[in-house]
C-alpha cells in the first residue's frame, strides 16, 4: 500500500463528513497528512512567484493600480481554501475577467480613475452575492450552459482581443480603441512611432518566457524574467526611455467595505453576471480536469461557495473579481500541491513581498508585462481545436465562430453572453432536426443499420424501416413526421405495405410527439400503408399507451423489436 494511502482514506472520510455537516474546509483538513506540508509549502511559494508578475500584468489589463492584482491573489486564495472543493485550483485575476472588468468599469466610470477602481471592487462584491444566490438555488448546472465547442471559440476570440490590448505596450506606442478592429487599425497607424528600447526589451522577454516554458516547465520563469528586466533598467540607462510600472504602495491591503453600494451602480449587474458565468465555467472545468487526474471528486455546487468567498475577500481588500484559472492551477499542481493549504502558503508569501519587495517592482517595464500576458494567453488561441471542430461538426464550428466573432466585434462581456446564447441555439438547432435513419439489414446478420451511411444494407421487401435518433418532443416532432413522409414519397408507387418506426433511439416523447405519430398514422392509412411502432423504451411506451396510439400502431409491448418484426411475416402483419 502506498505511503499516502492512510491519508487518502482519511481524506475520503472527511469528504463524507463534509456532506453531512456542510463544512467545506472539513473536506481536506481532518485528513491532512503531515508529509504533505513541505509539498504544499513549495507549491505555495512557486505559485506566488508565478502570481506576482501575472497579477501586475492583469491589473494593468483591467486598468487598475498594479497592487490590486496581487491583493486579488492574496485574499482570493484564502477565501477559496476555506470553501472550495478542489485540492489544486488556484484563485486569482485571470486575463479574460481582467479585460472584461477593465472595459465594463471604464464604461461606467466615464474616465474617472477613482470611480473605475471603486466599480471594479464593487463588481467583486456583486460576484460574491450572485455566487451565494446561485449556491442557494442549486444552479450548478450553469456549467453546462456553454458547450465546449463554443468555449473554444470564446477563448480564441478572448486570446486575440487580449493580445491586441498588449501589443501597443510591447511596441512602446500609445495604442487605443474600443474593440479589436479599432485597436488593430490604430496600432497599424502607430507602427512608425515604435520605441526601439521597449520593443527590444519586450521581445527579449518573450523569447526568454517561451524558451523557459519549454525547457523549465513548472518553474517560475516569469519571475526570473521580471528580476532581470528590473535589473536591466538602471544597468542599461533605460529609465527615461521606456514606460515602467511605477510606485507600488508597500504593505498589506486595507480591509473594508466598498465606497459604492450596489444600488449606486444600476448598470453593474450584467458585468457581474458575465464575470460569474465565465469564472464558474472556467474554474469548474479546470478543477474537474485536476480532480480526474488525481482521483478525487469536486462538488460543483460548492464551487459557488468557494468562488463567492474568494470574491468577497478580494472585494474587502479593494481588489477586483477573481477566478480559478487553468494556467495558475497548472503551476500549483505541477509544483506538488496536495491540498488548498498551498493557497495559504502562496498568500503568506505574497504578503511578505508586499511588505518588503514593492520598491524594485516600480522599475518593471510595461513591455515586459505585455510579454508576460502575451505568453499567458497564447494557449487560448487554439487553431488546432478550431480545425478539429471543422472536421468533426460544422454546426459546432459555426457556433464557435459565432462566439469568436462576438468577442472580437462586441467585447469580452458581450462575447460571454453571445457564447451562452450560441450554445442554447445549437442545442435547439439539434433538437429541432433529429436525424431520421432509413434502416436496412446488415448483410449476413439479423441486425439493422443506417442505409444512408452504409448503402450495402439490405431493405426489407415491402417495408420502410426508419429510426428517429433523438427525443420525439415538440422541438423536432414535426421534422420527424416530414422526414418519414419524404422517405415514403421517395419509394416506388405501391412498393410499400408497412412503415416500421423503430423508437429504440428515442429517449423521451411528449404530447406533440404522440400527436405527430397520430398524424403520420392517418397520412399513411390514407395511402393504404400500415404504421407499426417497435422498440419503445419504458417512458415512451407509457406515453404511447396513454395517448392511445399504441392501440393503432403498436409500441406498447416491450418485446416488440425491429428484428422480431423482420423475422415474422411482414406481409401478414401489414394485412
Amino acid at each position: 500500500m502506498p505511503a499516502d494511502a492512510p491519508a487518502e482514506v482519511a481524506a475520503g472520510r472527511a469528504e463524507r463528513a463534509t456532506r453531512r455537516l456542510g463544512l467545506p474546509v472539513l473536506s481536506w483538513l481532518p485528513g491532512y497528512a503531515p508529509a504533505w506540508l513541505p509539498q504544499d509549502a513549495v507549491a505555495g511559494v512557486t505559485l506566488a512567484a508565478y502570481a506576482i508578475p501575472v497579477a501586475l500584468a492583469y491589473a494593468a489589463l483591467a486598468g487598475l493600480p498594479p497592487q490590486l492584482g496581487i491583493y486579488g491573489y492574496l485574499l482570493g486564495g484564502l477565501g477559496y481554501a476555506l470553501f472550495g472543493s478542489s485540492r489544486h485550483l488556484a484563485i486569482g485575476p485571470t486575463s479574460a475577467i481582467s479585460l472584461m472588468v477593465g472595459a465594463g468599469a471604464a464604461a461606467i466610470a466615464g474616465g474617472d480613475p477613482a470611480m473605475h477602481a471603486a466599480v471594479a471592487t464593487l463588481t467583486a462584491f456583486a460576484v460574491a452575492v450572485i455566487c451565494l444566490v446561485a449556491w442557494g438555488a442549486r444552479l450548478s448546472a450553469l456549467v453546462k450552459l456553454i458547450s465546449n465547442s463554443v468555449l473554444v471559440g470564446f477563448r480564441f476570440g478572448a486570446g486575440l482581443t487580449i493580445s491586441m490590448t498588449q501589443l501597443p505596450a510591447l511596441f512602446g506606442v500609445p495604442g487605443g480603441g474600443r474593440d479589436f478592429i479599432e485597436r488593430a487599425w490604430l496600432l497599424l497607424g502607430q507602427l512608425g512611432e515604435v520605441n526601439p528600447y521597449a520593443l527590444a526589451l519586450g521581445l527579449a522577454a518573450l523569447i526568454a518566457l517561451v524558451a523557459g516554458g519549454h525547457l523549465l516547465p513548472g518553474k517560475p520563469v516569469a519571475l526570473a524574467v521580471v528580476v532581470l528586466a528590473i535589473a536591466a533598467v538602471p544597468a542599461l540607462g533605460l529609465a527615461g526611455h521606456i514606460a515602467v510600472t511605477g510606485a507600488i504602495p508597500p504593505g498589506l491591503p486595507e480591509i473594508g467595505l466598498p465606497q459604492l453600494r450596489l444600488r449606486d451602480v444600476p448598470d453593474l449587474f450584467p458585468l457581474a453576471a458575465g464575470c460569474v458565468l465565465l469564472a464558474y465555467i472556467e474554474g469548474v472545468s479546470a478543477a474537474r480536469s485536476f480532480a480526474e487526474k488525481h482521483g478525487y471528486a469536486i462538488n460543483a455546487r460548492r464551487e459557488f461557495l468557494g468562488l463567492g468567498a474568494a470574491n468577497l475577500l478580494a472585494g474587502l481588500g479593494h481588489s477586483y473579481p477573481v477566478a480559478g484559472g487553468l494556467s495558475q492551477s497548472a503551476v500549483n499542481e505541477k509544483a506538488g500541491a496536495r491540498s488548498p493549504l498551498s493557497l495559504v502558503f502562496a498568500s503568506a508569501t505574497l504578503a511578505l513581498c508586499l511588505i518588503f519587495l514593492t520598491g524594485p517592482l516600480a522599475y518593471l517595464p510595461k513591455a515586459v508585462l505585455a510579454a508576460i500576458v502575451l505568453t499567458a494567453v497564447a494557449g487560448l488561441i487554439d487553431v488546432g481545436a478550431m480545425a478539429r471542430l471543422w472536421r468533426v461538426s460544422r454546426l459546432d464550428f459555426a457556433a464557435a465562430s459565432c462566439a469568436l466573432a462576438g468577442v472580437l466585434l462586441l467585447g469580452i462581456l458581450q462575447g460571454v453572453l453571445l457564447a451562452a446564447l450560441a450554445s442554447v441555439l445549437m442545442v435547439l438547432a439539434r433538437g429541432t432536426r433529429p436525424h431520421v435513419a432509413v434502416l436496412g439489414r446488415i448483410p449476413g446478420t439479423r441486425q439493422f443499420g443506417d442505409r444512408g451511411l452504409h448503402p450495402e444494407n439490405e431493405p426489407i421487401p415491402g417495408v420502410l424501416a426508419v429510426r428517429p435518433e433523438g427525443a420525439l418532443i415538440y422541438l423536432g416532432a414535426e421534422h420527424v413526421e416530414e422526414a418519414v413522409m419524404a422517405a415514403v414519397d421517395a419509394a416506388p408507387a405501391g412498393a410499400l405495405r408497412t412503415v416500421v418506426c423503430d423508437l429504440s433511439a428515442t429517449p423521451n416523447m411528449d404530447f406533440s410527439g404522440a400527436q405527430a405519430l397520430r398524424r403520420l398514422h392517418a397520412a399513411l392509412a390514407a395511402r393504404g400503408i400500415a404504421l407499426r411502432l417497435v422498440g419503445a423504451h419504458g417512458r415512451v411506451r407509457e406515453v404511447l399507451r396513454r395517448d392511445g396510439i399504441a392501440v393503432l400502431a403498436g409500441g406498447g409491448d416491450r418485446g416488440d423489436t425491429l428484428e422480431g418484426f423482420a423475422m415474422g411475416d411482414a406481409a401478414g402483419q401489414a394485412r
